[in-house]
Formats: structure tokens, sequence, C-alpha cells
């Protein structure tokens, strides 16, 4: 027998262990399978057995039906019973055993696909181009004012845009929304709640004072002069162009320079520089400096139009505070203030002793209640780990244990992450409910964020309708507990319709550990195929290639992996219309060869001479 009857008798008691234990969760689950939209029961069905099935280790259940070379696992996301049951079907023929008398109510893989699809295009719209994957945009400022921004961007391949409610307001939203519409009505628009932000708070204003810095390279040694942008305070450089310091100047005499012009002064060290005047540009101009220098309040600049043939000396004014800045290395402490008190860098004695070590506020001081010694916290999106060393009634002392080798930088308005801790928020802030009303008149789905369990869907839930709002939610999944109570919040957002989800990548690798990520991102993707819920890839997708134009070869690979999602999310960014233009060739050129897990093998392409 080419097929071994014991080894076939153990992996058909096995499979009957499964049925069994499906059945028993579709009667434990009865009340939130009933709860559901109607368009989700199958689906919500589906989760419950695919939860049935994982409650078995079925690693030792591949590994019999591999050993004995059957060419088929029991292993199917998108219809499980059905899957298993068809298993079961070839395991009893082998067996010459009659298994016609099972008369189970099924979904078929071809009926789960065309409910996924359905899905989709409930959440996503119709994709306009031949890709199946959507690509959704988080919309910069420049949306609301450039109309031509919005066609760009739709043309180039984007299928739905991100508006951030915790950034602009509803003017701004508007416009935003009004341009896209102008271009294509039937382009998505989702629009993420803030929900409880936990970051830093303010820092004391910094020296009034303007650095001047040269790009090096790694020896020293200058490449490249400063850019400057010389302009009457508040006066900006023509979109795309970046500069490197920005001198506030009287307007008068500014219109008296050209090119060739020059500016003369010694900085506040004492040290003597020089500015060209390379171009004009409208009211401003540009200009270019080989060496470090720092601008203050006063500053006397000796502006030379032509040559030496004329002079004019003026002072520097209107110089804005430098941001201040903490640096912190291993070892260092730093005291998180629950009061709004200014931070402040560490001071030193004149021996180079710490005399007062230093601190910085949070934003949400509940969370002086909801922590403990000994617990982690990040800052920064985990650019600093620390670990807390004190608990007082106004504030933590933290110890920090990891950081960049020659320090982090901690700044104002930075993620903090407390990944251990018990917190517990009401999900939804004053502004988010503030903010629900515009987003249900004027968004096709709202992105739910900072969710942990199925009572912050609810809270959701009833506040929809309050507001008599039919619209579609994406959960945001960024937290360890989001992630541990998936299956729940699943079936409590179901009652809605249509929904998606969102594998927040950023604050999730952080909270669940990055040892951790790669699987729970996986585990997350499964679920959501069992539940035919589409799922967004989202988080420093291309990041490099938006912000400096340039992608690394890391996320490339990324991009490509995130094909198996339904949706990809790019962040905004300089460049964001090139990131856009390569993503599409990117997942088109994919779906070539994947079907989200599943490989394609299409002809290869190769010389044939071996």
């Amino acid at each position: 027998m080419l097929y071994p009857k014991n080894k076939l008798q153990e992996i058909a008691v096995s499979i009957d262990l499964i049925i069994a234990e499906i059945s028993k969760f579709e009667h434990k689950y009865q009340q939130q399978i009933d709860n559901v939209h109607p368009n989700y029961t199958k689906s919500a069905k589906n989760l419950v057995h695919y939860l049935a099935l994982r409650s078995f280790n079925i690693d030792a259940l591949q590994k019999r039906i591999d050993e004995i070379g059957l060419p088929n696992s029991p292993e199917f996301k998108g219809s499980i019973l059905y899957r298993i049951l068809s298993f079961k079907t070839i395991i009893n023929s082998l067996l010459k055993i009659d298994s016609s008398d099972d008369k189970k109510i099924f979904l078929t893989n071809k009926e789960a696909k065309k409910i996924l699809i359905e899905n989709f295009v409930a959440i996503f719209g119709k994709v306009k181009r031949k890709r199946k994957t959507a690509i959704m945009v988080t919309q910069p400022l420049d949306a609301a004012k450039d109309k031509q921004f919005a066609k760009s961007l739709l043309e180039l391949g984007m299928d739905c845009a991100r508006i951030n409610c915790a950034h602009d307001d509803e003017i701004i939203w508007d416009k935003i929304i009004n341009n896209i519409k102008a271009n294509r009505n039937s382009c998505k628009i989702m629009m993420d709640l803030g929900g409880p932000k936990l970051r830093t708070g303010k820092m004391k204003p910094g020296h009034k004072v303007i650095h001047i810095k040269p790009k090096r390279n790694d020896l020293g040694k200058v490449i490249a002069p400063a850019k400057i942008w010389i302009a009457p305070y508040g006066t900006q450089p023509k979109k795309g162009e970046e500069a490197d310091a920005f001198i506030p100047i009287n307007k008068k005499w500014l219109q008296k320079t050209q090119k060739g012009s020059y500016i003369a002064f010694k900085d506040s060290r004492g040290k003597k520089r020089k500015i060209h005047i390379d171009r004009k540009e409208n009211n401003g101009r540009w200009g270019t400096c080989k060496k470090s220098a720092f601008i203050t309040a006063g500053t006397l600049l000796n502006v030379f139009f032509k040559k030496k043939s004329a002079s004019e000396k003026h002072i520097a004014d209107k110089l804005l505070p430098l941001e201040e800045i903490i640096f912190l290395t291993k070892g260092d402490l730093l005291r998180l203030d629950k009061e709004p008190i200014l931070g402040e860098p560490a001071v030193y004695s004149q021996e180079g002793n710490i005399t007062e070590i230093a601190h910085i506020s949070c934003t949400l001081p509940k969370v002086f209640n909801m922590v403990n010694e000994k617990e982690l916290i990040y800052f920064d999106d985990g650019k600093i780990e620390g670990t807390i060393k004190e608990v007082q009634s106004e504030y933590l002392i933290i110890e920090i244990t990891e950081t960049k080798s020659k320090g982090g930088k901690l700044k104002a308005d930075k993620g903090i992450n407390l990944p251990k801790s018990k917190l517990n928020f009401d999900e939804l802030t004053d502004k988010d409910k503030k903010d629900l009303k515009f987003v249900v008149k004027n968004a096709d789905v709202v992105n739910f964020s900072f969710i942990n369990n199925k009572q912050d869907v609810e809270n959701l839930l009833n506040e929809l309708k309050k507001l008599n709002a039919k619209i579609g939610i994406i959960l945001k999944i960024e937290t360890q507990e989001a992630y541990k109570n998936l299956p729940s919040i699943i079936l409590k957002a179901m009652e809605n319709y249509p929904v998606g989800v969102m594998i927040a990548r950023g604050d999730l690798a952080i909270e669940t550990g990055w040892e951790n990520f790669a699987v729970i991102q996986e585990e997350i993707l499964q679920l959501c195929e069992a539940a035919h819920l589409p799922d967004i890839w989202a988080t420093q997708v291309l990041e490099n290639l938006a912000k400096k134009g340039i992608p690394t070869r890391a996320e490339i690979t990324d991009a490509a992996m995130a094909q198996r999602a339904e949706c990809v999310m790019l962040n905004k960014g300089q460049y964001i219309k090139k990131a856009v233009k390569i993503l599409d060739k990117i997942l088109c050129k994919m779906q070539q060869v994947q079907k989200k897990k599943e490989t394609l093998l299409p002809k290869l392409k190769f010389n044939e001479a071996l």
C-alpha cells in the first residue's frame, strides 16, 4: 500500500477531533455569530472554525501528512470546514471508508473568495488598474493647497486617501477631500481618529540661534556648502526646495542684492564667515556658506552688493529659538513629569557632575496610575529604551537601557510606549467624538486607533448609532492587548459593515517586541483571511523612498511582501509621487508570482544554454 494504513488512521483520528472541536466552538460563540451583520454570518463562522483548528498543534498533523507523501493539507483559512471535510473524504477513500453520510453545511473555496472580494470593494472601492492590491496614501498639507497634487497621485496609482485627524483641522480636511473628489469622486476617503496620544510634552525653548552646517563626509571634510534661504520673515521658498538654514532679513535691502552679492559677518564665536548670494527667487535669495557658523540675534551683517563698491550693515532679527533637545545615553536617568513642566536637558556642575537630571512631561497624566517599577518604556518609535526605576505621584524616574552608541535625542511630541503596563484608556477622547461628526459626513471609512478590546469597539459602534451613521470601520491594531484580543475585537466589529484591519506596524512592533513581531504580523494576516476581512500593510512602506527619493533594498522586499495584504499604505513624504509609482509597479509584478501566500508558477524566462 502506497500510504501506510496505520498512518492514515492516525490522520483520520486527528481530523475527527478537529471537526468535533469546530462544532464545540461554533456552539460556544453562537451568540456572537448571530449578532454580526448579515453579510458577515458565513465569515464569522469561518473565523470561529479557524480558531478551533488553531487550538490544535496543526504542525504535528502537517508533519504526519508530509511523511507519507500526501499532496494535500487540511489547513486552509478561507473555507476551513470545506477543506477539512474534503481532506477527510480523501483519507476515508484511501481507508475504503464510506463518508457519504456527512451532511455538514460548509462554505466552498469559491464562495469564500467571492466574499473577500465583495468586502474588499466595500472598503476600498474598485481598483482602477490591473492591480489587485489597493494603494492607500496619507495626505500631506500640500493636498489641501494644490488640486493638481491629488490628480497626480490618482493617475500614478492611489486608490484611496487617508487623512489623519491628529493633524490639521476641519478646514484643511475639507479642502483635501474636495480636491480628491474633484478628480475622482469614487476615490474612498479614510479618516483616522487620533485616539489617546501618549507623547512627550513641550520642551523649554533653546537659544535664539541659526546654526549653519555645511555637509561633511565621514572624515569631517566639507563636501558641499550649506544651502541658505535668505528672505523676509515668514517667506517660504518654492515647493520642493529645501534649505539647510533660514535667515530672516529686511525686505528693503534684500531687494538690492543679486547674484554675486555676499554677506560678511563674525559669528557668535568670533569666527569670520561669508555667505555668497547665488540666485534670486521672488522676494528671497539663495546663498551658500562653506564653513560652519552660528548667527544669534544682534549679529552684525555686512552686505556687499557689487563686490566692495557698495555695502550696508544690518542686524539679524526675529530669530526663532532652537528646539531644545535632551541627549540620552545608556545608564542616564530621566524624570518623566506628570504636570506639563517644560522639558530641559540635564544640568552639570563645573566639574562635569550632574546636578539635576534631564526631565520632560507626558501628554497623558493618567498613565502614572497604570505603571509599575521595572516595567519597560520606549520613546520615539523605540529609538530610546528605558526601565521605570521609581514611581512617584508626580513623576517617574527612568533609567535608559538602550539607545544609539553616540546617544539618543529626545524631543517634544515624541511617542511613548509602555508595552508591559496594563493601560486602560477611554479610547474615544472628546476630540475624537468631535472629529467623528465631521468624519461620518465626509468620509467613507473611519480608522479606529489604539483599540485594546471589544469594549472599545462597542464604544465606537454606540457613538456611530448616536450619529445615525453608516460608515466603514478599519481596526488599527497597534497594541499588544489588541493583538491578544483580536478575534473578539473582529467579531464585535462585524456588527458593522464593512470592516477592515490595519496592521499598524510601527507601534505594534514596539509593543509586542522586535523578536516577536514577524510572527504576530503573520498571525494577523491569517486571522483576517479566515474572517474574509481585507487587511492593510501599514507603516514605513517605502519610507526612505518617500522621504529621501531613494529606496533601500530591504524596503523594496518589504513592499513586495505587502502584496499578500489587500491594501498597502504609504505615509507622506517629499517624494510620495515617486513612491506611489514604484509601489504600483512592484505590486503588479508580484501578483504574477504570488497570490496572497500562494506561490504561482508562470513560465520561467531564462537563457536556454546551461
